[in-house]
């Protein structure tokens, strides 16, 4: 007898009126970015300031081209490209499912870049800001992944496994929880805590490594516990694309913390005369 928790079979549409639908995976792209665009309008202002309420304001747009637009171009190349080379109208399609964080990651990147090369505000300074909120559309994204029973974890016998509709007919781990708390709830506490500090803050660059480095860590492990898609499989000795992905994040990161560091310390007193 197979023991396992019983799937809540929560409907992924919330509304659906005629031919209009409101799903909860849009909804959850929709609440993170204002959610995080209300919590940017704050912390943008902690001393040293980086960028005016209004520029927080216009970068809304901005943010939400380079997530969608981003997430669905890394998706088409990270994980089938052969699929949409062969049917490159498909790639357009999204709304068929299939978006890339790593590939929204580097969406918003390229956003932040330009949007603070023409408004002529620091890149790292407003980049460090971003970071604090961004964790809280990760956290949405991987509850609505649960939601959707998509993206489950792999079969195990412990006492919280779940039957999945979709998922077959053993017990998996709910893996997209473990990921929502990894890389949402704990890695926004993280960041949120290291935003308080005035002096991390006048460190250009560390937070928004401290999100790269921390989003890498809290990858690799939710995908040890996490299905490896079934086009992929694992790569390599029980690697995962994920987990690939997430290497150039970590050093990234871990290179901007030591940067920001190094630019925060101050210069060395000149010797004293006749030494």
């Amino acid at each position: 007898m197979i023991l396992a928790l019983p799937f809540p079979m929560i409907d992924p549409v919330l509304v659906e009126i005629g031919p209009f639908a409101v799903r909860w995976y849009a909804l959850a792209y929709i609440a993170g970015l204002v959610l995080g665009w209300l919590l940017l309008r704050r912390t943008a202002a902690l001393a040293p300031p980086v960028a005016s309420r209004t520029q927080v304001d216009d970068f809304l747009l901005w943010a939400t081209l380079g997530v969608i637009l981003g997430g669905r171009l890394g998706y088409v190349l990270f994980y089938r490209p052969g699929h949409y080379l062969a049917n490159p109208l498909e790639a357009l399609q999204a709304w068929r499912g299939g978006m890339s964080f790593h590939g929204g990651m580097l969406g918003v990147a390229i956003a932040i870049a330009w949007f603070c090369r023409s408004q002529r505000i620091p890149v790292l300074g407003f980049a460090d800001r971003i970071a604090v909120v961004a964790p809280i559309g990760l956290g949405l994204g991987r509850l609505a992944n649960f939601i959707n029973s998509e993206l489950w974890g792999r079969v195990s016998d412990v006492p919280w496994a779940m039957l999945f509709p979709n998922g077959g007919p053993l017990p998996r781990h709910p893996s997209q929880l473990y990921q929502a708390t990894l890389e949402g709830l704990l890695l926004f506490l993280l960041l949120w805590l290291a935003a308080r500090r005035q002096p991390l803050r006048e460190r250009q660059g560390f937070l928004a490594g401290l999100f790269l480095a921390g989003y890498a860590l809290a990858r690799i492990v939710g995908e040890l516990f996490r299905e490896p898609d079934a086009h992929l499989g694992f790569l390599f000795a029980g690697v995962t694309m994920g987990q690939i992905l997430s290497l150039p994040m970590l050093a990234a990161g871990l290179w901007l913390m030591a940067r920001a560091r190094d630019a925060a310390a101050p210069p060395s007193a000149p010797p004293a005369a006749g030494s």
